[in-house]
């Protein structure tokens, strides 16, 4: 497969479910139909490098990543950040309530090196699935350390549709309060007097180019990243990115959303959406035969004791069911694909462009946050616990 028809395949798979998301006003979510697009591929045409030899290469991604999350954080201001406590809260006991439905209620049918091996892969990213794989090896165990991997690939069949629904019980309860004026946007005469109060005055509109703008976020990562590094990587690169990119904006070092301004936002999402389901090519038929009731039996307890565990807290934290569902729901996939989700959802439901942006508004911080405690900060100490557990 040369360059083009690689990029052509990646580009169509990706479109794929988009059409089908905009044809079922996003019920049926995008990144579900472009997975299993790509996991038909993998099994048919598509070599297991495609992406590799569509240009999707690791430094690409690793750059579009740190990029984008900076970027994330630039729509977010520390008050918003502070008031997101609610959210911190219900990601960790969401990931709590998985640890309870796989090692007490998955204890009762599946070995406990299983549930060990499996547990952490469900909470949280890739790191979590890499740290429990190595361990099933050394110990012996290679089935176990395939269904580590299976874990963290398939999960998302289980989280996007799950987490689409709870989303659009949300939105659509959030719209009727907003079109009966019980709820608003931040004012936006408010939001002009927070912006005119940063430390540095914003470039003339003139100066506000691709490579201007690039440049300055590039050394918001480049910050970040030497940071990381000095506190020997105690704290995720990409959660520092984040602040990295709050402190930037409300500065007034870079301007909210960079790579909008730049123009280059869609460019690097892409690589991104792409990357995500390069996973599934290790997911060959009869791996998932073999590890299918596994899969399906952890996967069902962990998401059961999942959402009860955020239930109630958000019951206590008197956070909507449905959003502490969805911010819980993270640690089966975390970012770029909850952002795609919640847009998803805000742009299906939303007739105007005021209540799409009400929407995100309302949601996407939540969701971000959530990711972020999920996937790139409590998986990793998870995997490092249950570790000592087999």
């Amino acid at each position: 497969m040369n360059l083009i028809t690689a990029i052509i395949c990646v580009l169509g798979a990706l479109a794929i479910g988009e059409i089908i998301s905009i044809k079922t006003k996003a019920i049926v979510p995008s990144v579900f139909i472009t997975a299993i697009v790509f996991l038909i591929g993998y099994w048919t045409i598509f070599p297991e490098n495609i992406l590799e030899i569509a240009g999707f290469v690791t430094p690409i991604i690793i750059s579009s990543m740190l990029f984008l999350v900076t970027h994330l954080g630039t729509m977010l201001s520390l008050k918003e950040l502070i008031r997101q406590w609610k959210s911190f809260s219900i990601a960790i006991f969401g990931i709590l309530g998985i640890c309870f439905g796989t090692l007490v209620l998955g204890k009762l049918f599946f070995p406990w090196e299983m549930l060990v091996i499996a547990t952490p892969p469900l909470s949280g990213g890739v790191v979590a699935s890499i740290i429990m794989s190595e361990a099933a090896t050394a110990k012996g165990l290679p089935k176990l350390a395939v269904l580590a991997v299976v874990m963290y690939v398939m999960q998302g069949f289980i989280g996007y549709p799950l987490t689409a629904f709870v989303l659009r019980l949300e939105g659509t309860s959030l719209l009727k309060k907003f079109r009966k004026g019980e709820a608003i946007n931040l004012d936006k005469k408010e939001i002009e007097e927070e912006e005119t109060k940063r430390l540095i005055p914003p470039l003339p509109k003139e100066y506000q180019t691709t490579y201007i703008v690039l440049l300055k976020l590039a050394l918001l990562v480049g910050g970040a990243i030497l940071f990381t590094e000095a506190i020997n990587e105690v704290v995720s690169r990409y959660v520092i990115c984040l602040f990295a990119g709050v402190i930037g904006a409300e500065s007034g070092f870079i301007e909210r959303k960079p790579l909008n301004v730049s123009g280059t936002f869609g460019f690097y999402m892409t690589g991104l959406m792409a990357f995500i389901f390069g996973g599934l090519s290790k997911a060959t038929p009869e791996m998932l035969q073999t590890l299918l009731i596994p899969f399906i039996g952890i996967i069902g307890f962990g998401v059961v004791g999942m959402l009860i565990f955020s239930f109630i807290v958000g019951k206590i934290l008197k956070e909507s069911s449905p959003m502490s569902c969805a911010i819980s729901l993270n640690a089966l996939y975390g970012f770029p694909a909850n952002y795609a989700l919640t847009v998803e959802a805000a742009k299906s439901l939303g007739e105007t462009e005021e209540e799409k942006q009400f929407l995100i508004d309302a949601m996407l911080p939540k969701m971000l946050v959530g990711g972020f405690v999920s996937v790139t900060i409590v998986s990793v100490i998870i995997a490092g616990i249950f570790v000592k557990l087999l």
